[in-house]
C-alpha cells in the first residue's frame, strides 16, 4: 500500500481551496494499493486557508498565526489512519506520494517561511513521520 496525499488525487484541500491533481500519481494510483491522506486538514486546517511554511521550528501561516499545533497534530493523525488501513488491509506500507514543497508533505525541499517561493533543504512534518519509521518517500515530482 501507497501513502498518497489528497490534493495529487484531485481533493480540493490546498490552502487556496483548490487541488494539485496530478495525471501521472492517479496513473500510478490505477494500478498500486494506495490510501490516501490529507495531514493539514487532518490536522483541522480548513480549506480555503492562508498558506503556510516552515520558519524554524515552527510553521506560520502568511497572516503571522502559529499553525504548527495543526499541522503536527495532523501528521500523527495521518499516519494512525496509514497504520490503521494498513492492518485493515493486511498490507505493508511500501512507500509514500506526497506533495512536493508543502510544510506537511514535502520531501527534501520546502518553502523558507519568507512566502517569496524560496526553497531550502527539509521535511514537512508527516514526511518526517514518514522517514523516522523507513517509508520512502517521493513527491510527484519523482513519478
Amino acid at each position: 500500500m501507497y501513502v498518497i496525499s489528497s490534493c495529487l488525487l484531485g481533493r480540493d484541500c490546498k490552502y487556496n481551496g483548490g487541488n494539485n491533481r496530478n495525471q501521472a500519481v492517479l496513473d500510478f494510483c490505477r494500478e498500486h494499493s494506495f490510501c490516501e491522506v490529507c495531514p493539514e486538514t487532518a490536522g483541522g486546517l480548513t480549506a480555503p486557508r492562508a498558506p503556510a511554511e516552515r520558519q524554524g521550528d515552527r510553521i506560520c501561516d502568511r497572516d503571522g498565526k502559529d499553525v504548527t499545533e495543526a499541522f503536527v497534530q495532523g501528521a500523527q493523525k495521518s499516519w494512525d489512519h496509514v497504520l490503521a488501513e494498513a492492518r485493515r488491509r493486511c498490507e505493508e506500507v511500501e512507500g509514500a506520494i506526497l506533495k512536493a514543497k508543502s510544510p506537511s508533505c514535502g520531501c527534501g525541499m520546502i518553502y523558507d517561511g519568507s512566502f517569496t517561493g524560496t526553497l531550502i533543504p527539509g521535511d514537512g512534518c508527516f514526511t518526517a513521520i514518514l522517514k523516522e519509521h523507513g517509508i520512502k518517500v517521493n513527491t510527484e515530482k519523482e513519478i
